[in-house]
């Protein structure tokens, strides 16, 4: 029998906390070349969203996740993301769990976008903005908070901004423009079109792009993030499907430009230089992220109730 963990299994094994503690071990374990990843696979079904496979493998087990990104299913009232995440051993490739996966991402996604924040940021930055209150704004806005930050939220439908604050115990930014001037800012949305315009960010900020993770998604100009110190999850990944796309597509950024948060985690690269610099970082998502959380998920199954079991 296979364990197959709930949503409520997943959140209820891994703290915000925790989980930055987590993707921070996965990334170091990247930049070292002990744990591997193929290319993420995106299979179209355009115009209505995107499926996507993202395979990994280290620390003795390989993981799979299969998940989709459809953003007309709000229009739909359904979720825009919907994962599964088959864990696997390493040497004898039998099934070790199954993970729901669509809390594992937002667990995940929070905490890249915190570590990129608290690592990249300079140190005497105050204000924390989260742009996006969907699942997984909502998810880096707790991840902020448990880290002891106070955070002001925005979103194009204001009611459900004042809906997340409430629930996360946040505030609501006055405005976009409010929020984009926080010392911090997360971007967390479906973007097809620039959130922040060409010389709109002020020395000294730092922002994580969560948004842009699939062709044609795009949440800052492209001129903008070129100048400022770039760093991303995974370089070939940024660059192909990330925010990154449309600045390298323009030749306004090339590779020796963009640093990759790993190798900064893991001492092979240097962060911020000075305060005054601007700090981008462009997450893509990356599957060595959701084997540290299926890890640490697994830390805990001895420990959880009501967990469920396939006959597999």
């Amino acid at each position: 029998m296979v364990p197959f963990l709930t949503a409520e299994n997943v959140l209820a094994a891994v703290s915000p906390e925790r989980a930055v503690e987590a993707v921070r071990e996965g990334f170091i374990a990247y930049a070292k070349g002990e744990w591997t990843m193929p290319p993420k696979i995106y299979v179209a079904a355009y115009p209505n969203g995107d499926f996507r496979a993202m395979p990994a493998i280290g620390a003795g087990h390989a993981t799979l996740k299969w998940v989709t990104s459809f953003p007309v299913n709000l229009e739909r009232g359904l979720p825009t993301v919907k994962a599964i995440v088959l864990v696997s051993d390493a040497e004898t490739g039998m099934p070790v769990a199954v993970l729901e996966g669509s809390a594992l991402t937002a667990l995940r996604t929070g905490a890249a976008a915190v570590l990129a924040a608290e690592t990249l940021g300079r140190r005497k930055a105050k204000t924390v903005a989260v742009i996006g209150a969907g699942v997984n704004g909502k998810a880096t806005a707790r991840t902020f908070l448990a880290r002891g930050r106070e955070v002001m939220i925005w979103d194009l439908d204001s009611e459900r901004a004042r809906a997340a604050a409430e629930e996360l115990g946040a505030t609501v930014a006055a405005d976009r423009e409010e929020a984009l001037a926080a010392d911090i800012v997360a971007t967390v949305t479906p973007a097809y079109e620039p959130l922040i315009s060409e010389s709109f960010l002020r020395p000294g900020q730092h922002v994580s792009l969560m948004g842009a993770d699939g062709p044609g998604k795009c949440e800052i100009d492209p001129r903008e993030i070129a100048r400022t110190h770039v760093f991303c999850d995974e370089w070939a990944q940024a660059s192909h499907a990330g925010e990154l796309q449309h600045s390298v597509r323009e030749h306004l950024v090339k590779r020796e430009q963009v640093t990759q948060l790993g190798d900064v985690l893991a001492g092979l690269a240097p962060g911020r230089a000075n305060g005054k610099e601007i700090t981008t970082f462009d997450s893509t998502g990356l599957a060595i992220q959701d084997l540290a959380l299926a890890l640490a998920v697994l830390e805990q199954v001895g420990e959880l109730e009501n967990v469920l079991e396939l006959p597999l």
